[in-house]
């Protein structure tokens, strides 16, 4: 039996998606997959267009095997934290063979040497000198890789590829025995908001379905059939996630929280404390504080992570403490037979427990007394849980909170 990890957010999952699959097993016909998914918000901090156990259910239908959590203080993270998380949780579960993921430029020595050479004293002062400069981490990095790699530096602005390097560095520094597998992008481009089907981008998606009248004939070029069917229905409900229903309990507490306090949220410094208060002050909307507190130093993505860190109160002992431990449970979102064989598997070859029951290792009466109380693992899954909640406010009717604790990973037979 051989095993491939998958990290992704299929926010939606679509037929890129299942590209990936079948180019998976057209290389290893007998190969199981594993994909480890991010939770309510992506990695840019924006609710997710489904629930997390929809589009781990979506994935199962598509071809996926079983599908895992990756906790909310990984998934909600730049390239590097996100990339790191994931890679941890896979080698963690002490199965998988091999890491397949998707890439603007694929050519896998030329990666590696470009990831190996992330935490050289070269590479770290001109990124540094960069950051001086006042350039955004994003393309403070990308000149710096750029000099360094001999890459195309357009290249190196690519999400995928940025992904790809930032995976293949922390394959490097657990010294993991999981073998890379980069797959030529053949979707649209990340950021491209118009759909090309077949193969289209999850942005121009999500843009086609937020429209009051959506392209139901294009949209179907671009989903698989029960993507299509499901998101459809939600957006004929009325029941597509919208940030903007977070700016009230976000103004609240920016107004309550005093400046040491908001000094202590991770991602806060610099000031910066100071411009989100003057925002907050005169903004009606969510987009319209953002755009004021936007700067090259603090772009969209960077400042939709910190709305939800201020939110859920994560601080940066929080943060430093979770990155030493790296993910310390494996939560089970949804899987079919063969994902169950795999969970069978894992619980003996795990370094980490396997959850698919929350209640047996964090009850909403434990949360309720404060992470204080908690041990890291408990701490760690309360933050899941927190953003469950927080992405249930982003709906005009509000969903019942503590979701986690009541639903159980989806299961489908194969």
């Amino acid at each position: 039996m051989s095993v491939t990890g998958i990290i992704a957010e299929y926010n939606p999952f679509h037929n890129g998606h299942l590209y990936q699959f079948r180019q998976v097993r057209a290389t290893d016909p007998d190969a199981r997959i594993i994909c480890v998914l991010s939770g309510s918000f992506t990695q840019r901090g924006t609710a997710a267009v489904l629930s997390k156990w929809q589009r781990a259910a979506l994935a199962i239908s598509g071809g996926a095997d079983l599908v895992l959590e990756l906790p909310f203080v990984f998934a909600v993270r730049s390239a590097q934290a996100f990339a790191r998380g994931g890679v941890q949780l896979l080698d963690s579960l002490g199965i998988v063979d091999a890491l397949s993921f998707g890439s603007e430029y694929t050519d896998l020595q030329q990666l590696q040497h470009t990831a190996s050479q992330m935490d050289t004293p070269g590479l770290r002062n001109l990124l540094l000198e960069k950051l001086q400069q006042g350039q955004s981490y994003a393309a403070a990095l990308s000149h710096s890789l750029a000099a360094s790699s001999g890459i195309d530096e357009a290249l190196l602005k690519k999400p995928n590829t940025i992904l790809a390097i930032e995976y293949l560095r922390s394959l490097q520094q657990l010294h993991a025995q999981i073998r890379p597998c980069p797959l030529q992008r053949k979707t649209a481009a990340y950021h491209d908001t118009t759909i090309h089907a077949p193969l289209a981008s999850a942005s121009a998606i999500r843009t086609g379905l937020y429209q009051e009248n959506p392209d139901t004939a294009l949209l179907a070029q671009a989903l698989p059939a029960e993507s299509l069917r499901i998101l459809l229905q939600h957006q004929k409900d009325h029941f597509l996630p919208d940030e903007e229903y977070l700016l009230r309990p976000l103004l609240q507490i920016l107004f309550r929280t005093s400046l040491t306090g908001l000094r202590n949220i991770y991602g806060i410094g610099e000031g910066l404390e100071n411009r989100l208060l003057a925002a907050a002050s005169r903004s009606s909307s969510l987009t319209g504080f953002l755009a004021q507190v936007k700067s090259k130093r603090y772009p969209q993505s960077r400042l939709q992570r910190l709305m939800l860190y201020l939110l859920l109160n994560l601080s940066k002992t929080a943060i430093a403490s979770f990155d030493k431990t790296g993910p310390l449970y494996a939560r089970v979102l949804a899987f079919n037979e063969t994902g169950s064989s795999l969970l069978h598997a894992c619980k003996h070859s795990a370094k980490v427990p396997i959850i698919t029951k929350t209640a047996q290792f964090l009850t909403s009466s434990q949360r309720a007394h404060g992470l204080h109380t908690l041990s890291p693992l408990q701490q760690m899954l309360a933050y899941d849980t927190m953003a469950t909640d927080l992405y249930g406010l982003c709906f005009a009717k509000p969903q019942l909170p503590a979701q986690d604790f009541k639903t159980s990973p989806i299961f489908t037979k194969t």
